[in-house]
């Protein structure tokens, strides 16, 4: 009967050793995760050919994208940007009385 009372005893502490030693782990991989900044992107230059006169009227993220409203220099526009390369991926031109 002692031999069976060690063997639950040495299970015993096994396995609350395991779970201290599993709970730090979680602990360290999630600490690690928070504390890591978002990785830098490097900055892009992105030369839009525009009219002159034209101005930024305002910036949004749509997904991956950048939205780029223009006014000036003719009908406004937004002119839609990948935010990652610059690329320019469309163009939504607003013309008044259905021109």
């Amino acid at each position: 009967m002692e031999v069976g009372m060690r063997f639950v005893k040495i299970i015993t502490i096994v396995m609350a050793v395991m779970i201290v030693v599993g709970t730090t782990v979680v602990v360290v991989v999630i600490a690690r995760r928070l504390g890591v900044p978002a990785a830098a992107t490097a900055p892009i230059e992105v030369l839009l050919d525009e009219p002159a006169g034209t101005q930024i009227a305002g910036i949004a993220t749509v997904g991956d994208r950048l939205a780029v409203h223009l006014e000036g220099g003719g009908a406004g526009r937004v002119v839609l940007l990948d935010a990652r390369t610059g690329a320019v991926t469309g163009r939504i031109v607003v013309r008044a009385g259905g021109e």
